[in-house]
């Protein structure tokens, strides 16, 4: 039987992340992988999808460039090429998963993995299926769409993700039903391509995990690009009987039939937690989701999960950090358990969304006496000469201590800001510090700056 010291179970942004730290530390390590390396993460989730925004990012450049003072004559879309350029780079960062798996000497186990008993696993591709074992196993098998009962996916008009990045043919009507990350960043390319689009939100406001003025900021800049959005709403019924499919909507004001080419249900995730042999070995579930313990240790010994099959967010970058920290554990390091209120979110349509730390009404629902400061990217010289100044940073700091409750941004380029907030809060800076650290000029990460000095009654440029 092939032995093991860890052998983990997917290499998504989880999995293969874990084995590569975990051969470092020296350990003999497997990854077993059903699909293709990288997970969904770089061939259906995060890559492929922000290769999809760059085009319809640079075919608005396009639409604007007389703006820019610049004459374009001809200019078209070839939504075929586009999506092929999404799955090219797909599919040369998934070859860079297989470099680095065997760079670090990492066994890669082609097929279905399931838990046996005694710390085993069982490896089944078609007909053949093989066991292997290990002193550690780890599971990071993530998630999948989820699927409502009333949005059944049929794959052709009732679509999850994977479909919406390839499809053959550009809608000219798409409904999106549900306004997190997923449904945003498609909605805001198929309406960049040219697509009629209806987003349909449950909640009272889009992008509801934000702070309020972001959702309203996003609303405003979406209804703007010609987007229609409806909120306090919910998907009752379903016909694709016809040519078109039919979607029930009920809202406050009663029913209405929206009809679409296609719907995408971007309604959340489901853990793929089916078939892996969890039940036989008795390993804790509670509401889809493996239970463990601040190391990513299951209740049964030798057994461990991280990313999307555990409660915490359902992120790439926070499946990287559990399962670094998990074999740090393993390997007998000093690890502090990761600080889930220190996780940046980022939303890569446009304008750009990032935030970390709490909302401006959870920092009041929690008692801090609180100091917010915003400042727009309308009185930023750089976004001024980008043509691209909608937007904001706000700050949110505790009164008593300084402490830096929160940051929330919307703008160009902000998913690449919002690691100065995330680092600052790890280190335990305070408003006066972040106010007195020069920010370059002209930058728009002056904004993070500015909106300090507004906090503290020290702004300039408003």
């Amino acid at each position: 039987m092939n032995e093991y010291d860890v052998i983990v179970i997917g290499s998504g942004p989880g999995g293969y992340v874990t084995a590569i730290r975990a051969s470092q530390l020296g350990l003999k390590t497997a990854v077993v992988e059903k699909e293709s390396l990288g997970g969904v993460c770089l061939n259906w989730g995060c890559i492929p999808t922000k290769a999809l925004l760059k085009s319809a990012q640079v075919f608005n450049y396009l639409k604007h460039a007389e703006d820019y003072g610049l004459k374009v004559r001809e200019y078209d879309k070839d939504f075929d090429a586009v999506i092929n350029r999404s799955r090219n780079v797909a599919a040369g960062m998934s070859k860079g998963v297989q470099f680095l798996m065997k760079k670090n000497k990492i066994d890669v186990i082609e097929g279905h993995g399931k838990l046996l008993v005694g710390k085993k696993i069982s490896v089944t591709k078609g007909k053949k299926t093989e066991e292997y074992k290990a002193k550690h196993i780890i599971i990071a098998t993530g998630a999948r769409s989820r699927a409502l009962p009333s949005l059944s996916q049929d794959g052709k008009k009732v679509i999850g993700y994977r479909e919406a990045m390839t499809l053959t043919k550009q809608p000219k009507k798409l409904i999106v039903v549900g306004s997190g990350a997923i449904g945003i960043e498609f909605a805001y390319f198929y309406n960049a391509m040219g697509t009629d689009v209806t987003i349909v939100e449950y909640v009272d406001r889009i992008v509801p995990i934000e702070d309020e003025e972001v959702s309203k900021q996003l609303e405003k800049s979406f209804k703007k690009s010609g987007i229609k959005i409806i909120t306090n709403a919910e998907v009752t019924a379903v016909d694709t009987t016809g040519k078109f499919v039919k979607a029930t909507v009920k809202t406050a004001k009663g029913e209405e039939i929206l009809d679409a080419d296609v719907m995408l249900s971007a309604v959340g995730i489901k853990s793929n937690i089916e078939n892996l042999g969890l039940e036989d070995l008795g390993i804790a579930i509670d509401k889809d989701k493996i239970l463990v313990n601040d190391f990513y240790q299951t209740n049964l010994p030798g057994y461990y999960a991280i990313g999307d099959v555990t409660s915490g967010q359902a992120l790439a970058h926070v499946a990287s950090a559990e399962g670094i920290l998990c074999v740090e554990k393993i390997a007998g390091l000093h690890v502090e358990p990761l600080d889930y209120g220190n996780i940046p979110g980022c939303t890569y349509c446009f304008p750009e969304v990032a935030s970390v730390g709490l909302t401006e009404a959870q920092a009041k629902e929690k008692g801090f006496d609180i100091k917010v400061g915003k400042f727009p990217f309308s009185a930023s010289g750089k976004a001024q000469a980008g043509g691209n100044s909608e937007g904001f940073v706000k700050v949110i700091f505790d009164a008593k201590y300084g402490e830096w409750l929160g940051c929330h941004m919307i703008g160009v380029g902000v998913t690449d800001m919002i690691a100065e907030a995330v680092l600052g809060r790890k280190l335990e800076t305070t408003g006066h510090e972040v106010l007195k650290a020069v920010h370059p000029h002209p930058t728009m990460s002056e904004a993070v700056m500015e909106a300090v000095a507004d906090a503290y009654d020290e702004v300039i440029h408003l």
